[in-house]
């Protein structure tokens, strides 16, 4: 293998930037069933829930204390968020272990990763690519549920401003630009789980293992933040800054948790990508 690289090398016209266009990798995995699968759950979800609340009535305050979930039926930007609310804490980890996990993994698989690499792709640029198109489609998947709710939520409760559960509200473009930054930091709140994923991808030839190794360390964290013993420790954990952004739908946002929470996730997910690109560069690949 290295004897065909070193060939295509000094080969007229090879440069290794161009192998693998990000452009290609993302025809592949768009036309892959599980990103249709997925992008259908996501898009399905503002439905189930605009159903669920026609059937069963618009939610209300519990005890005289209103949350965001008791304001979801407000109007379309409140019904977005509520949308958020819902899956921030598990449903939108599994893209994004999804689109990262099995990218490489599926390719080992597939007995493909081989062929791939005496093509030949240099190894970083490989999983460069990779990384690139599985980021990029998890953080379409964000964009994807809060898009369907907004125009959901103004066919069902028409188009307003975002009422705060504390008090206020937030005009009808204000609200929008905060829901901007909510799917912003949820994006990179979830990089933790997307390095976890994109480095037992590099780790293993089971896809599935790439992918369910990453949601269950995730959901490790979050039992782990509940665990209020261990009192500062959790500050450590990506998990105790992933609802952070509510600060963002206030009259007077607070940014201070969202920067923690953005230090903590960035912090681990650079460390964990790096042993990606360090863990498959020695790699053995036979596969």
């Amino acid at each position: 293998m290295s004897t065909l690289a070193e060939s295509a090398e000094v080969a007229s016209g090879y440069r290794a930037a161009r192998t693998l266009p990000l452009r290609v990798e993302l025809v592949r995995q768009l036309k892959r069933r599980r990103t249709l699968v997925m992008g259908g759950i996501l898009a399905a979800l503002p439905f189930v829930l605009a159903v669920a609340f026609a059937i069963g009535g618009g939610p209300g305050g519990r005890g005289g204390r209103v949350t965001l979930m008791d304001t979801a039926t407000a109007s379309a930007a409140n019904f977005a968020a509520v949308n958020l609310f819902v899956s921030a804490g598990f449903l939108l980890v599994i893209p994004v272990a999804l689109f990262c996990g099995d990218t490489v993994a599926s390719e080992a698989s597939w007995s493909s990763l081989r062929y791939l690499l005496a093509a030949p792709v240099p190894r970083a640029r490989l999983l460069w690519s990779k990384l690139v198109v599985g980021l990029g489609l998890s953080l379409a998947a964000m964009l994807l549920l809060p898009l369907v709710a907004l125009a959901v939520g103004t066919a069902a409760y028409g188009w307003g401003p975002l009422e705060i559960p504390t008090g206020g509200a937030l005009d009808a473009g204000t609200a929008a630009q905060r829901l901007l930054v909510v799917v912003a930091y949820i994006f990179v709140s979830q990089l933790v789980t997307a390095g976890l994923a994109f480095w037992l991808s590099t780790r293993t030839d089971a896809p599935l293992g790439a992918v369910g190794g990453a949601v269950g360390l995730t959901i490790v964290g979050n039992v782990l933040d509940a665990v209020t013993a261990l009192g500062h420790w959790r500050d450590f954990l990506p998990a105790h800054w992933q609802y952070a952004w509510a600060d963002a739908v206030q009259p007077h946002p607070e940014w201070s948790g969202m920067i923690q929470g953005t230090a903590v996730s960035v912090s681990y997910a650079l460390v964990l990508f790096a042993l990606a690109f360090r863990g498959f560069a020695r790699k053995d690949v036979v596969s």
